[in-house]
This record gives C-alpha cells, structure tokens and sequence, in this order.
C-alpha cells in the first residue's frame, strides 16, 4: 500500500481529499472584492481579509479545500483526506467507512465509533464471532495478520483492556485516532482478503488444468 499523509491544518504537503494524490499546498487567506463591478470589467481591488477563512490549494488538482483558521478545521469538503475503503472491503461494511469519512472532520468522535464497529463486522466475515475484536484480531494473527497489528489497535484502543464497545464513542478520541482507524482497516482488508484474491487471481491465470490436479495430488499425499 502507498504511504498516506492525512490533512493538517497549514501542513505544505499531503493527501489531497480532492484528489488523493500526494501533493504540496499552498495556503492563502480569503479576501473581499466587488464581485459585481468585477462582472462589469472594473478593475478588482481587494478590500480586507475574511477573519477566519483560509484556502489551501492543491498543486497536483489545483483545487481548493476550505478551512476555519481559529477552530483549524477543514469545512470543504467534509470528508477530509480520509483514504477511500479498500475495493476489496466487504459491502456491508463500506457504508460505515463511507460515513466516518463523510463526518471525520466534523464529528472525530462519531467516525471512530463506527470505524470500531467496521472493525468488528470485519472479523466477524473473516470468520470470527465478532464478539471480542481481542481474541478476533488474536485468532486473524494466527491466521497470517502481522502480530504488531494487534499492538496498534490496542494503542487506539479497540482491542485490550482498555478497549470500548465498537459501537460507543470515546470521549478521548480524535482526528489522528480516526485516521489511524481508517488505515488499518483498509491493512487488514488487504493482508487477509485483497492478497489471498490477487494470489488465487494469479494461480488460476497462470497454471494450466494439468498442472493444478497434478499440485492438488501432490498436496494430498503431503497432507
């Protein structure tokens, strides 16, 4: 997976939530002009800045996203630069992950909760109860899911002692906890479901008839 950097207020360079490419950005204030007069042909001149609102331009899409300066929160658009889903993550969980991003920048708190209960429903199709993400996440590492996994889903505060409900908000969670979120859900979509496909996608392109029942012989009499 490529690397990703989040949106920051005043950062020079990261995802762009327009685009998605990773790009620099340039930071400017809003101004007022005669919008009318400047129809008409009249030469435009700026009156004053706009208090608390600043642009920031994408140097790849050259578009724009929308910022309070003093709440240093993006207004437009409203998903942030949350990492689309993973293709690959089942349809009854994309909804949730489309939500979160819809309303990471306005309510952090709300996206990490239903980004736990994606975590959930995530085990619980890779054939977990998904009743305890601890021992889900537990039996995924046993399953080929990195071990470290588990260590960071603990530091967010999904699996653990520590850990809430997937469905209850954390009155300590944040923007860098939702995106962490985003993140590893998209991480174990790709370890546990997206390399598998693309790995039997391969194997059944590449290896003619024969030679599969001749390998699932051989795989038999190793068995």
């Amino acid at each position: 997976m490529m690397p990703f950097t989040p949106i920051q207020f005043e950062l020079s360079a990261f995802n762009c939530p327009l685009c998605g490419a990773f790009s620099q950005h340039f930071w400017s204030y809003a101004q007022k002009f005669d919008k009318k007069k400047a129809n008409m042909g009249a030469q435009i001149h700026f009156k004053e800045y706009i208090d608390n609102l600043v642009f920031s331009q994408c140097n790849h899409c050259k578009q724009h996203t929308v910022w309070l300066e003093n709440e240093r929160v993006m207004v437009y658009p409203t998903a942030g630069s949350a990492p689309l889903a993973n293709s690959d993550l089942p349809d009854n969980i994309k909804p949730d992950f489309d939500e979160a991003r819809n309303i990471v920048e306005l309510s952090p708190r709300g996206a990490t909760a239903l980004l736990r209960l994606a975590v959930q429903k995530l085990c619980k199709h890779l054939g977990e109860k998904g009743e305890n993400i601890n021992k889900d996440i537990g039996n995924l590492v046993k399953k080929g899911l990195p071990e470290k996994m588990q260590k960071v889903l603990d530091s967010v505060r999904v699996v653990g002692n520590n850990a809430v409900h997937p469905g209850q908000i954390d009155l300590t969670d944040d923007r860098e906890t939702a995106y962490k979120l985003f993140g590893f859900i998209n991480i174990i979509t790709d370890i546990m479901i997206t390399q598998p496909k693309q790995i039997d996608d391969f194997y059944d392109f590449k290896i003619p008839d024969k030679d599969k029942i001749a390998i699932d012989k051989r795989d038999q009499k190793t068995n």
